[in-house]
């Protein structure tokens, strides 16, 4: 997959998510360093009933371009990437001046530690699915930027399942491809998109065999085996 930055906005004109409640962060500026597609989707569907703006950088490297240019009020860092750990690139924006606030991401166990450690302000376990567990994060650090009322019941927010689609055929091309010493980071990268997606035995699959297997299966299978609503 190439390295890209997606950019994702509140609809034209909006001022109200779709349940009628004020945008409590309106023109909020939010980079995400995520390089699955899935779960870049779900911050998206987040930040938009927020009225945050969303890029996101799918790579290190991506990243580090984006910032040469831009300085978006929150940065979150996925900490396992294609091109190296996040960990590094929360020690640099911990170090800028003006600082944004710097945010890890991980569903490892020991991620929120070692986020911490580099410099994070706050840390978000994956997958996230919470609107208002990433209202309140950004809103500690923020409090001068919200505005409007409060968010309203919590809805159920559902991912684009062509992105998760995407992210599993990735996996099985770089498999297919050989990944050398970058197999741990396939495993790590379906686990955590299958957790995401409620995937229960693809995410416990013991090895990269199990894995490819897994993965062929789901990629030829129907198109129900995607859906991640149950």
């Amino acid at each position: 997959m190439p390295h890209s930055l997606t950019l994702e906005l509140p609809a034209p004109g909006a001022q109200a998510d779709d349940l009628g409640n004020d945008l409590p962060l309106r023109g909020v500026t939010v980079l995400a360093v995520e390089d699955s597609r899935f779960a870049s989707d779900a911050l998206r569907l987040m930040c938009r009933r927020l009225g945050a703006r969303l890029r996101r950088a799918d790579s290190l490297m991506t990243a580090v371009s984006h910032l040469k240019l831009y300085r978006p009020d929150v940065v979150i860092v996925d900490l396992g990437l294609p091109d190296g750990r996040g960990e590094g690139l929360i020690q640099d924006m911990a170090a800028r001046r003006p600082k944004p606030v710097v945010l890890g991401m991980s569903g490892d166990a020991g991620g929120r530690v070692s986020a911490m450690a580099a410099g994070a302000d706050g840390f978000l376990d994956k997958p996230l699915e919470s609107v208002a567990v990433l209202r309140d994060m950004l809103l500690r650090h923020l409090p001068e930027r919200a505005c409007g009322g409060p968010l309203g019941p919590e809805a159920v927010l559902v991912p684009d399942v062509l992105a998760l689609r995407d992210d599993l055929a990735h996996a099985a091309a770089l498999l297919e491809a050989g990944t050398g010493e970058g197999g741990a980071y396939v495993a790590g990268f379906v686990r955590g998109v299958a957790r995401h997606a409620r995937d229960r035995v693809l995410a416990e699959a013991a090895g990269l065999e199990e894995i490819r297997a897994l993965l062929k299966e789901r990629l030829t299978g129907p198109d129900h085996a995607f859906d991640v609503t149950g």
